[in-house]
């Protein structure tokens, strides 16, 4: 079975079924699919709702995992995160709960377009919110029951080989290039990396998967919002720090780790690196399977970001 094959797929007209019978406020004039992940498949609803539905039994943890997260963030953070408000039940065919919220605005990151060159601002608001996500405080208040680092994405010496295989099944179909200088520097990162141990240091609260899908952008070039809180857990800050890498370069990184205000060591800023060539992989393995030219343009670009 192909790794990114969902285990339910569930189309407009189940899901418009399973609303109609657990939400009968709701008018379900238009019920339209917006997205799919590795974890779930996302409709929009009524033009007002993003209802999430599990494409594979393992999300059903996640999701039980991240409601409670993201009620207890509401109004807390400075970037809108999704507010649960319809928490639906299996039903109709469908083996697993699900849940919606109110629809943020904006493109991903990833489908945004949005150059290089003008994601100065963008870091600066990126820094500010995970500055505030990070705050031990934070971690005081909100992490009782949440696992530590249940991923280990701290851990290039876990985390470097599956950006490896990732790559490879990629080069494989003929998405990446083996041996060019992008892949050379990849293979000293993670080399690097494998020396690392353990991170040592407190852990704080983590979106966990903060990656180039799951940072929302306003046709301004605005940060408009952070989804997708599955695997927010206790970790290193190097786990969202990722997105530094990943996601912005030069003068736009230097503004996110400014308003991030915190310390990124060299070990820290080497743990977050490879985490960042390793989502960004994933992505692309994804993008290329499943025909998403954008994304996997961008998760390439994100790749050299790292490595730079």
């Amino acid at each position: 079975m192909n790794v990114w094959d969902p285990e339910v797929v569930l189309d407009e007209a189940g899901a418009r079924a399973l609303l109609g019978e657990q939400f009968p406020d709701l008018a379900l004039d238009s019920v339209v699919h917006l997205a799919d992940g590795f974890d779930n498949t996302v409709y929009v609803v009524d033009d007002t709702w993003a209802v999430r539905f599990p494409r594979r039994e393992v999300a059903v943890a996640l999701l039980h995992r991240e409601l409670p997260v993201l009620e207890r963030l509401a109004g807390r953070l400075p970037l809108p995160v999704p507010a649960p408000e319809l928490l639906g039940v299996p039903g109709d065919g469908f083996p697993w709960p699900f849940w919606g919220a109110r629809l943020l605005p904006g493109a991903e990151l990833a489908d945004a377009g949005l150059p290089d060159t003008a994601r100065t601002s963008l870091g600066a608001q990126v820094g500010a919110f995970l500055a505030v996500l990070h705050d031990p405080a934070v971690a005081a208040g909100l992490g009782a029951g949440l696992p530590a680092d249940p991923m280990r994405r701290a851990q290039p010496a876990v985390r470097g080989p599956m950006a490896r295989e990732a790559l490879d099944r990629l080069a494989s179909r003929g998405g990446w290039e083996p041996g060019s200088p992008v892949d050379r520097a990849v293979d000293a990162l993670l080399a690097e990396g494998s020396r690392l141990a353990e991170p040592t240091g407190v852990p704080v609260l983590v979106h966990g998967d903060f990656h180039l899908r799951h940072l929302l952008v306003a046709p301004d070039g605005a940060a408009s919002g952070v989804i997708d809180w599955g695997d927010t857990c206790l970790a290193d800050p190097a786990v969202d720090l990722a997105m530094a890498y990943g996601g912005f370069s030069g003068d736009a990184r230097a503004a996110l780790l400014t308003a991030y205000g915190g310390v990124v060591d060299e070990e820290r800023e080497l743990r977050a690196r490879v985490l960042a060539v390793g989502l960004c992989a994933a992505l692309a393995d994804y993008a290329d399977d499943v025909a998403m030219p954008r994304l996997l343009d961008e998760a390439r670009r994100g790749i050299a970001r790292a490595v730079s």
